[in-house]
């Protein structure tokens, strides 16, 4: 008996392994083709924008002769698929490059700007996931019930959505450039450095960047909500007089979370790779507006590690959601995993 159990053990840890194997190889490998794609892609079109880097570097009158020193220098008198067959092997190995404006080698510098972005994105999602997931499902619950105090939700989230960042962003900078309020427009200060200071300097854009996260996540909540209330199990709860506060809590929540995580991740991976518009209207020393800087100055290797980065970070936050999918609801995971 004891015998028994344990191989019976052991072969459904065998199994739940194999499962495992099948759902994420096919994402790994999905992961990996995109990855080649998004290199390619931005390997080609940097090398297709008018103005290279011995034109920025040198200016518009420079000579042939100075312009090809500047190309036979960095290799870039080399055929692009030469170029970029070469730089594919250096990343294999690990090498980024090196900045072609200061020398650095760019992984560094990108390493560096990485905790100013990570910060950014963090305190965002903390707001858009604390103000839109309770107003998305009150919504949805109000407009379920006919109670007349949807259409708030509905508005809220088309003007969210519908407002760009940097018309945002240029609100509130000519508006606290006036009124201070006791934050700052500019000026960034680490977090290491003053941990309240750093807090005045990244009020702005963060809420520059959290309206249209809170729109976002408050109408895929609302909406999840109203699909999950036709459903008979929640006419079965009402059947048998749960009370709607228990109905969200163990019925609705769960289920709900899981468009709510799709959008999430994706956004998250967004401003991971760097919220150019907001850093830049800010100023703040973010990947986002180093690889912004960059592309203006031509500097390939910067842009071309920065937007392969930023790609892998989204990637890998899509791979994740789906594996909280999975935890969320088991079904979805072995659905998913046997296609």
């Amino acid at each position: 008996m004891l015998a028994s159990a344990a191989i019976a053990g052991h072969l459904r840890a065998l199994a739940g392994t194999v499962r495992l194997i099948v759902f994420l190889v096919p994402r790994l490998l999905a992961a990996l083709l995109t990855m080649l794609g998004v290199s390619l892609l931005v390997f080609v079109s940097l090398r297709l924008i008018p103005g290279g880097y011995a034109e920025v570097l040198l200016g518009p009158f420079a000579t042939a002769e100075a312009r090809a020193l500047i190309g036979a220098k960095y290799g870039l008198d080399q055929p692009i698929a030469f170029q970029f067959l070469k730089w594919l092997a250096a990343l294999l190995h690990g090498d980024f490059g090196l900045s072609m404006v200061t020398g650095k080698p760019v992984i560094a510098e990108l390493w560096r700007r990485a905790p100013v972005t990570a910060e950014l994105a963090t305190l965002t999602l903390f707001l858009a996931l604390a103000l839109g997931v309770p107003l998305g499902v009150w919504s949805g619950v109000a407009e379920s019930g006919g109670t007349g105090r949807s259409g708030w939700g509905r508005l809220v989230g088309a003007l969210g959505a519908s407002v760009p960042e940097f018309v945002v962003g240029s609100a509130l900078i000519f508006v606290f450039s006036h009124w201070s309020l006791g934050l700052k427009v500019g000026g960034f200060v680490p977090l290491a450095e003053n941990p309240w200071a750093n807090l005045k300097t990244v009020v702005l854009p963060v809420v520059a960047l959290a309206i249209f996260a809170i729109a976002l996540i408050l109408r895929t909540s609302r909406d999840a909500v109203l699909r999950i209330l036709t459903e008979g199990h929640i006419l079965a709860a009402v059947g048998r007089g749960e009370t709607p506060a228990a109905i969200v809590r163990h019925h609705i929540l769960r289920n709900a979370a899981i468009p709510v995580v799709t959008v999430t991740a994706t956004y998250f991976g967004y401003l991971l790779g760097g919220a150019v518009i907001a850093e830049v209207l800010f100023s703040v020393p973010g990947v986002g507006y180093y690889i912004f800087s960059s592309l203006e100055g031509r500097d390939y290797a910067v842009v071309q590690a920065g937007v392969l980065l930023a790609a892998l970070v989204f990637v890998a936050l899509n791979m994740m959601a789906d594996v909280v999918y999975a935890l969320i609801d088991p079904r979805i995971g072995a659905n998913r995993g046997g296609r």
